[in-house]
């Protein structure tokens, strides 16, 4: 369990390092996330680039744990 969570911790740390660039792929604009802006509100919901995370997660951790 400790080798997980620090296995996760890199991979979130990496994450958030390599952010600016992930970003220019267009995540977090995908056709399906939810946008609301309003005068002095925004509403986010990023559901398809959620369930993109998530299957390319599981894909990996199912990998890494074979």
């Amino acid at each position: 369990m400790a080798r997980f969570l620090v296995t996760l911790g890199f991979v979130l740390i990496l994450l958030g390092l390599l952010w600016p660039w992930l970003g220019k792929l267009g995540l977090g604009r995908l056709p399906g996330d939810i946008v609301v802006q309003r005068e002095g509100f925004t509403l986010y919901l990023p559901i398809t680039t959620s369930l993109l995370v998530s299957l390319v997660l599981s894909l990996l951790l199912s990998f890494l744990q074979r």
